[in-house]
């Protein structure tokens, strides 16, 4: 009888442990959506997508339409004002760039 409670324990404990980092992650996630640095519209990746942080900017770039911007793109992501496409970085929500596709 000492063996079964000593294995449920241990049964126990092993799926306890399993199960810390996926409830470290759900209860943390609104501390991680506030970790993005801001894009750098002079980084690389930006530029090669002609990303700038105000939609007004691009309106010379032919394949900007008026009212395009990263808070109404297919891209966006409201809970951390991230971008699909620069995933280490947040964008601004007024920004634009030429990968801009209309939410679904």
């Amino acid at each position: 009888m000492a063996n079964q409670s000593r294995r449920d324990f241990m049964r126990n404990s092993l799926m306890g442990v399993a199960a810390l980092p996926l409830g470290a992650g759900i209860l943390s996630k609104s501390a991680f959506a506030q970790d993005l640095p801001p894009l750098d519209p002079n980084a690389e990746q930006a530029q090669a997508l002609n990303y700038v942080e105000d939609a007004a900017d691009a309106s010379d770039h032919p394949a900007y339409e008026e009212g395009e911007r990263c808070d109404n793109c297919m891209f966006w992501q409201a809970d951390n004002q991230g971008c699909q496409l620069f995933p280490q970085n947040s964008v601004a929500a007024a920004g634009w760039c030429q990968s801009w596709v209309a939410q679904g």
